[in-house]
């Protein structure tokens, strides 16, 4: 494996880990006991790399490596051993969730240009990588998916893989790529969480 491999293995380990414990910390605003947390914690962090996987058909990331499956189910029940003991924000799931979306962002749309997908296929890819977990989470935490409704989450998304994409093919190493597409997500939607930044909300006319 040589050094961009190993970067681009490391973000998809610590997306995992991060997502898994933004699920836990969603899920433990309801009484879930601890096999619930861990479907949640599962469900977050490998639901969109594992429909991305589908939709490009080839082996699922976390049946190819268990490595991810570990670290997933290791992040949330060290997460579920923490807010046992530490009284935590309500809202504190929202930071590890905007880093698992940056991460896993930037796997999935590198994942996606590996198999040789056109670009807006993979930056598609990216977004659907980097949201669709939540979308799982918030379903079986009973929640309207914070992608549907928060502030800018998947336009954040779709816009760290397109920057992505642009960095590559004008020339820039994948590492410095990945890390300005990564910093882009993280900065509009910590900014979004912070300002409120949304996009307009269809209201019919009656």
């Amino acid at each position: 494996m040589n050094g961009i491999e190993s970067l681009l293995y490391g973000i998809g380990i610590a997306g995992v880990a991060f997502n898994a414990a933004a699920g836990v910390l969603d899920a433990g605003r309801k009484p879930f006991d601890l096999f619930g947390m861990v479907v949640v914690a599962l469900a977050a962090s490998l639901g969109g790399g594992s429909l991305r996987d589908v939709l490009l058909d080839r082996t699922v990331f976390w049946i190819a490596d268990q490595s991810y499956l570990i670290a997933s189910i290791a992040a949330g029940l060290a997460t579920f051993a923490l807010v046992r003991f530490v009284r935590l924000p309500s809202r504190l799931f929202l930071l590890p969730d905007a880093i698992g979306l940056a991460l896993f962002t930037v796997s999935g749309t590198q994942a996606a240009l590996a198999m040789g997908a056109p670009w807006l296929v993979a930056s598609l890819m990216g977004v659907i990588t980097g949201v669709f977990g939540g979308i799982v989470r918030d379903v079986l935490c009973n929640e309207i998916p914070l992608v549907f409704t928060g502030e800018l989450y998947a336009t954040a998304s779709w816009a760290g893989a397109l920057l992505l994409i642009g960095l590559i093919e004008a020339g820039v190493g994948a590492g410095w790529a990945a890390l300005a597409a990564g910093a882009l997500v993280l900065v509009i939607r910590l900014g979004a969480i912070r300002f409120k930044w949304r996009l307009p909300v269809f209201v019919a006319r009656i």
